[in-house]
């Protein structure tokens, strides 16, 4: 049989596993040992071919923050399946239109047994915990590092996500330069609140699994203080969380008194975070290192970081890319750019992935002759750090001008009294498209309309800008322009 069992991701990360490889259910304290670990990957992948599964075949893995879904995606790939992590109640909500875009062959909930009303003829319900006491464990299936290990999604134009189609040698890339550039140690412990069916949720499951350490899982995000106190009850070494986390901690939590000694870094990613806030949390825990990152799905994960060392001089960049991948920004006929210009950020490496599923003019477009086209523009300074401008689809034209949401954004933010901003564009009978601008405020914060205005220069055309209680958000934490309200209130018209 082709390939070989070094070349399967799941299986080199549970050979790896060392003594502080817990899992952690926070919320209940359900732990799994590290000497329990890897024999219970390796059992529950056997447990999968012999339900009927063969090497290559797709398994929708529904996905809750817990140890026993997290062993399941990781058994189906050391099985030689291929997962699709899908957040369990978006799986059961969309399954028949889940299974027909994916050809999944079976479908595992740990809990929830609605799957066995809804499955189509021929594709097998699977629920149910890993059994604590499997013996009858094998080997990993063999692998070419160029074989489909995983499919994960992302947004798409369609009801359905887009699905990116991710390698085995995709992940092991990314995994260790990520792990290079984070320095984690064999000791680490993540806690983690983001869903494995999200990339970033799932590389640092993956990084801190295969560098030896553990995880913790808590969903009581809505109560961060719970949150926060488990990072201290279990000793977590890392959190991770996209721009929204923080705002929240910041905001709605006891950060700066609750202790948390073991915490060595914040990892920050899914979209720019205010410089304003990543400054605050610096001064909430001055001990514990904050880790700026940019990313995509398409790119397995990360793409670049930036060393906590560099912050203040850098403050606001992506950081520089990864060992082992390549940035060049290109103009709109794909020439490359020098430093300073701004152009379309485009990815080399080891870790861009296969492309998407089923489209294959979707992914001749984004994936040419082995660069990503990540349709961010943004561009690199002198020392080779990469600045975020915007994103093609982010853009207005106002009077023939066009203007960077991101741009937008980053003066207001910094405007006092502003906590959370985001602009929007709306028709205008003159300028042809105008500026709607919608923040949070500050607790107390009083005249901060009036403010924001005078700060905009004056060719920007602001059709309104709005006061109101929260910033819409998806599922993972990013900002939803889509659903703004039309017609906010505490609007200055």
């Amino acid at each position: 049989m082709a390939g070989s069992p070094e070349h399967n991701f799941a299986g080199q990360l549970a050979k790896r596993l060392g003594e502080h490889a817990y899992l952690v259910d926070a919320a209940s304290g359900q732990t799994i040992l590290p000497s329990d670990l890897p024999r219970l990957i390796s059992s529950f992948a056997g447990s999968l071919l012999r339900a009927g599964l063969n090497a290559g075949d797709r398994i929708l893995i529904g996905c809750i923050l817990s140890p026993p879904s997290s062993i399941a995606y990781l058994a189906s790939m050391y099985a030689g399946l291929v997962p699709v992590p899908i957040e369990e109640a978006v799986l059961i909500s969309s399954l028949t239109g889940l299974l027909k875009g994916t050809g999944a062959r079976a479908v595992w909930t740990e809990k929830d047994s609605r799957i066995d009303g809804i499955v189509d003829a021929g594709v097998l319900a699977l629920h149910g915990s890993p059994p604590e006491k499997g013996t009858d464990t094998i080997p990993p299936a063999r692998r070419e590092e160029s074989d489909l290990a995983v499919l994960v999604a992302t947004s798409g134009s369609t009801g359905l996500p887009r699905f990116v189609m991710v390698s085995h040698g995709n992940l092991t890339a990314n995994t260790e330069a990520i792990i290079r550039s984070q320095n984690l140690g064999a000791d680490e412990r993540a806690m983690l609140i983001l869903p494995v069916s999200y990339c970033f949720g799932a590389s640092v499951l993956h990084t801190h699994l295969y560098q030896g350490g553990g995880v913790a899982f808590d969903r009581r995000f809505m109560f961060p203080d719970k949150v926060l106190r488990a990072i201290q009850k279990y000793e977590c070494t890392t959190f991770a969380g996209v721009p929204t986390v923080y705002n929240i901690l910041l905001r709605r939590s006891n950060l700066r008194s609750i202790p948390m000694p073991s915490l060595r870094r914040f990892l920050q990613a899914g979209g720019p975070l205010a410089p304003q806030r990543v400054a605050e949390m610096r001064a909430a825990v001055p001990t514990t290192k904050f880790y700026v990152m940019y990313g995509q799905t398409e790119a397995t994960a990360r793409i670049s970081c930036l060393d906590p060392e560099h912050l203040d001089e850098k403050l606001g960049s992506a950081g520089r890319p990864l060992d082992n991948l390549t940035i060049h920004i290109v103009d709109e006929e794909g020439r490359e750019l020098p430093a300073g210009q701004t152009g379309e950020v485009t990815v080399k490496g080891p870790s861009i992935t296969l492309g998407y599923l089923d489209e294959p003019e979707e992914s001749r477009r984004a994936f040419k002759d082995g660069w990503l086209q990540t349709g961010d523009l943004g561009h690199l300074d002198a020392d080779g750090y990469l600045w975020i401008d915007g994103r093609k689809s982010t853009f207005l034209k106002i009077c023939g001008i066009r203007v960077s949401f991101a741009e937008v954004e980053t003066k207001v933010a910094a405007v006092p009294g502003v906590y959370e901003c985001v602009a929007a564009s709306v028709p205008h009978p003159e300028a042809g498209e105008a500026l709607a601008i919608y923040i949070v405020p500050d607790r107390g914060a009083s005249e901060v309309v009036e403010r924001v205005r005078l700060s905009l220069p004056t060719y920007w055309t602001c059709e309104s800008i709005n006061i109101v209680s929260e910033i819409p958000k998806t599922a993972h934490g990013k900002v939803s322009r889509v659903s703004l309200p039309v017609t906010p209130t505490g609007t200055d018209g």
